[in-house]
């Protein structure tokens, strides 16, 4: 277990980071009054300076701007889709592990059966029957990520259905549903949670890379993965700030992200993070 003091400089760390980002998404775009789609050749490629702190991209448009609104697509889609695919997680994981038997094997072979499909060829596969743009990237990011919560929900319900107060509520009479409703799923709700916080990283990382491939969002629309793949005929000529940036507002936040939720792992259950980790 990491020792109080660094996990306490973890905590705060991290909810500096993801606060400013917060603040970043929801308050500049509306303060700074600019159009992040303007177009201008004559500030193409220009190095970081105080007019332009992260430096312009190949059409001379502001890469500080397009960074945040990259974020704040990239963040979007990542909360949406965790929140969908908790959703599903939960409910299957949790009808596996009540329904306990067949029910629960036939499900869990289904669940194997996807588990062996990577994540990224089976979203291409999703992505591909729609047309670009932010809701087919969350069906696909959302249909992909559940399997981990399922199998988190499944088995933490089958560890709640040895407890001697599910056995009562059974022995008094109360149904297979009712038990679930009222004693399963509430028991599971911090681990789904957590499950939730975890996949926001990895669902961002996935619809950057969706992107940078040229399958997730239209290639005018500013998110992460666009900017960087937009960004690499420059960096083949030697301009490195339109990769970076774009890079870094990718990395850090999933990062913070990522330390809060550990956190929070540590503190819900300290003997099992293991089983939390997605």
């Amino acid at each position: 277990m990491a020792d109080p003091r660094t996990r306490r400089v973890r905590f705060w760390s991290s909810a500096v980071i993801v606060g400013a980002v917060v603040l970043a998404v929801l308050v500049v775009p509306p303060l700074a009054q600019l159009d992040e789609q303007a177009v201008d050749l004559s500030l193409k490629l220009l190095p970081p300076s105080w007019e332009h702190p992260f430096g312009t991209d190949d059409v001379g448009r502001d890469l500080l701007l397009r960074s945040v609104y990259g974020l704040r697509i990239s963040l979007l889609v990542g909360l949406v889709a965790a929140l969908v695919a908790t959703v599903i997680g939960t409910a299957v994981g949790a009808a596996a592990g009540a329904l306990g038997g067949w029910p629960d094997r036939v499900v869990m072979r289904i669940v194997d059966a996807f588990s062996s499909v990577p994540h990224l060829l089976l979203g291409i596969f999703i992505v591909a029957m729609f047309r670009p743009g932010v809701w087919p990237v969350i069906v696909s990011v959302a249909l992909t990520h559940w399997l981990s919560t399922a199998r988190i929900v499944r088995s933490e319900v089958l560890s709640l259905r040895s407890r001697p107060y599910i056995d009562a509520a059974i022995s008094g009479g109360a149904s297979r549903w009712r038990v679930t409703a009222r004693h399963l799923l509430p028991a599971v709700l911090p681990q789904a949670g957590l499950a939730a916080v975890l996949m926001v990283p990895h669902a961002m990382w996935h619809e950057s890379a969706l992107s940078f491939l040229g399958l997730g969002l239209p290639s005018h629309q500013a998110s992460l993965g666009n900017l960087v793949q937009s960004a690499r005929s420059s960096l083949l000529a030697g301009d490195w700030w339109p990769t970076l940036f774009p890079g870094l507002f990718l990395i850090v936040p999933t990062l913070a992200v990522a330390g809060l939720a550990g956190v929070w792992r540590d503190r819900l259950n300290p003997r099992r993070r293991s089983e939390l980790m997605l």
